[in-house]
């Protein structure tokens, strides 16, 4: 696109902001000394509060009453996350420019409008369709990382905003806001470098203690930097970076946000070899469940806002299943079981009983959980330490499987 073009672009954006009564102060950044307030959107039937939260309020934890559900769209070899809740919608990418499932998945599943669109970089096979939903829904607010590409769907997609009533802001590293129940901390980029995918918009999306970590495509450069100014990095779910590209997820990335679960998009056969081997290999040695679209069809997680549930379109191997049906249910008598094998094993370790040193050999007790399950003691059975903040179901199940820890 040509220059011109583009600063009439964003000229025309401020006028749609000021047209649209946003109350804006300065922003709250690594560069900024003053506070930023916040910024309202107002439609005809709600009023959406987007707040930059100020360096006292971060460290809180919204409430959230009801659930969230993720949805990471089997859309090929692209990318489409939707995040959805009783209050809030927001969709990150919209999958690839030469495909049409978005709008249909959304308007499948009853979405009617969305809040926050956000385009992680601007390559066609994460704002394909962009215009299309654009087009399809009400439009509150669209994210996009501010760097420019040469294509046709990149130019289609900065006139679709600019033909819809839709705020725009390019969020920066070290901004944090909330959207409805969510919270948003943005981790990158901090400026832009001028490659497309290093300057891929990385977010932690919080929902009670649920957080879900996004990279788009920020390749290990821009994991370095990520690391290097100490973000909150730990996270519940994460979308894995770059479709499982080995030019992503890092091995220090990954040990650092320490995920449960982690979730790739990319298409079956794909020409780029997604997800490289040395990605998989490395999830599987540090113990971190990898789901895959290729492999699962779309991936649903449900939560609370503390535990949550995966859910699968289908099995691997074309096994195909129900949408909705969770692949990894089983009978919870054996579960208990699993539990009182563990009572019965001579080595194992007493929770209500053990020292800190004792406790550390346990999967998933690091000194710090420990301490808490020190706190929390006594507990009537294994399954009780669920109660320990970071242990949800998932890793409970590794927990048991590894038969160390026992209740006598």
């Amino acid at each position: 696109m040509k220059t011109l073009y583009w600063k009439s672009f964003i000229f025309a954006m401020l006028f749609v902001l000021m047209g649209c009564g946003i109350e804006e102060e300065v922003s709250h950044s690594p560069h900024s000394e003053a506070e930023e307030p916040k910024a309202t959107v107002n439609n005809e039937n709600e009023t959406l509060s987007v707040a930059k939260e100020s360096s006292e309020n971060k460290t809180e934890k919204l409430e959230g009453d009801g659930k969230l559900e993720i949805h990471f769209l089997d859309v090929g070899q692209g990318d489409a996350t939707l995040f959805l809740t009783e209050e809030v919608t927001i969709l990150v990418d919209a999958g690839r420019h030469d495909r049409d499932d978005v709008v249909t998945y959304l308007e499948h599943i009853g979405v009617e409008g969305i809040d926050l669109l956000v385009g992680t970089h601007p390559h066609a096979d994460h704002i394909g369709q962009m215009p299309d939903v654009l087009e399809a829904f009400f439009v509150e607010e669209v994210w996009m990382s501010g760097g420019e590409a040469s294509s046709q769907i990149f130019k289609r997609t900065i006139e679709s905003i600019l033909a819809s009533d839709a705020s725009y802001h390019e969020p920066r590293a070290g901004e944090s806001f909330v959207v409805g129940d969510l919270r948003i901390e943005v981790l990158h980029p901090l400026e832009l470098s001028g490659d497309l995918n290093d300057d891929s918009v990385s977010m932690n999306v919080s929902f009670g203690d649920v957080n879900v970590l996004i990279t788009g495509d920020a390749e290990l450069g821009a994991e370095r930097e990520i690391l290097e100014r100490g973000n909150h990095l730990d996270a519940t779910v994460f979308r894995v970076g770059h479709h499982g590209s080995s030019t992503s997820n890092g091995r220090s990335f990954v040990t650092t946000v320490n995920p449960e679960v982690s979730v790739y998009s990319s298409g079956e056969g794909n020409q780029y070899g997604h997800p490289h081997r040395e990605v998989v290999d490395l999830f599987s040695e540090l113990d971190i469940p990898l789901y895959g679209t290729a492999e699962h069809g779309t991936i649903t997680i449900i939560t609370d806002g503390s535990g949550y549930e995966l859910y699968t379109q289908k099995k691997p191997n074309d096994q195909s299943t129900s949408p909705g049906s969770n692949e990894e249910e089983t009978d919870d008598e054996t579960k208990d079981e699993t539990i009182d094998m563990a009572v019965e094993n001579s080595d194992c370790i007493d929770i209500n009983e053990a020292v800190l040193n004792e406790l550390v050999e346990i999967i998933h007790i690091g000194e710090a959980r420990g301490l808490d399950l020190k706190e929390l003691r006594p507990f009537e059975s294994v399954r009780d330490l669920t109660r320990i903040n970071g242990i949800s179901e998932s890793r409970l199940q590794k927990i048991k499987q590894q038969g160390l820890a026992c209740v006598s």
